[in-house]
């Protein structure tokens, strides 16, 4: 099996159709209105040397948007605008931002795919956390993020990212038939060489692997321990044992080094 021969079928969701027993699972796992690992505190992490207070954010792949809070009230950011494919997700975050009184400073919007729905240089940032590994076509999003910049401006993201580039070994893919979606994944200096070239300057690359393996450890731990009975009753015993399969085969191709989180900054040439 070839790196790029990557089950696509058992979809867990579709856009618009959100898988509920996942969504309350993440949450319970991560935190309330988060779908990635790490919470504020890897927020701050990423965001580390990168100064945003006043800047118009545009985030891509919000998801519940709890982390557009945060780049509002934590790191003083002017405005963000949150795109996700998902409409059902995008209803859940905009109740959400409604709750929180900031709905004059954030804006959920959906985009189906391809260009980004926004004129040249209508961004002082550009911000993604663990969504664009969905997306396959690196180097046209990478092009697309430079075009909505504007000059100076800023490229700050993490993704899911891989080690090495030969085939996926039987672990990985057992990994992706149990996540029930596609990841499109390249390495960090991969990452960084489609950066430059589209554009960008002063490419920077942080390998968040050790982090997030003993974090998932963790994780896992907990799902088999102390929050099992909370993820049995929200979510119901089969699709609980589901979900713990999936962490520990999650476990297996991070102590692999096969499943690699890491950062990624560039800038937009003035």
């Amino acid at each position: 099996m070839s790196s790029n021969d990557v089950p696509k079928t058992g979809r867990l969701s579709e856009p618009g159709e959100y898988d509920e027993g996942m969504l309350a699972l993440l949450q319970i796992i991560w935190g309330d209105g988060f779908l990635s690992p790490g919470g504020a505190d890897e927020l701050a992490r990423l965001l580390e040397g990168s100064d945003i207070s006043g800047c118009a954010v545009l985030d891509i792949g919000c998801g519940l948007g709890a982390l557009d809070e945060f780049l509002i009230t934590q790191h003083r950011a002017r405005s963000v605008v949150g795109v996700d494919i998902d409409p059902a997700l995008l209803i859940l975050m905009q109740r959400r931002i409604e709750r929180a009184g900031l709905a004059a400073r954030i804006r959920a919007q959906h985009v189906d795919g391809g260009p980004l729905p926004f004129p040249a240089a209508s961004f002082d940032v550009v911000f993604s956390k663990d969504s664009m590994v969905q997306i396959p076509d690196k180097p046209k999003i990478f092009g697309e993020v430079l075009r909505v910049l504007r000059p100076g401006g800023r490229f700050i993201a993490s993704d899911w990212l891989r080690g090495g580039n030969g085939a996926y070994s039987p672990e990985m893919v057992e990994f992706f038939r149990l996540e029930g979606i596609a990841y499109n994944m390249a390495t960090l200096e991969e990452s960084a060489a489609a950066l430059r070239a589209a554009g960008f300057v002063d490419v920077e690359v942080r390998d968040r692997h050790g982090w997030y393996l003993t974090l998932a450890q963790r994780e896992l731990e907990a799902m088999e321990g102390p929050l099992k009975a909370t993820i049995v009753g929200r979510i119901g015993a089969e699709r609980a044992h589901h979900f713990i399969d999936d962490w520990r085969q999650l476990v297996v191709v991070l102590e692999r080094g096969e499943l690699r989180p890491g950062h990624l900054k560039a800038l937009k040439p003035k």
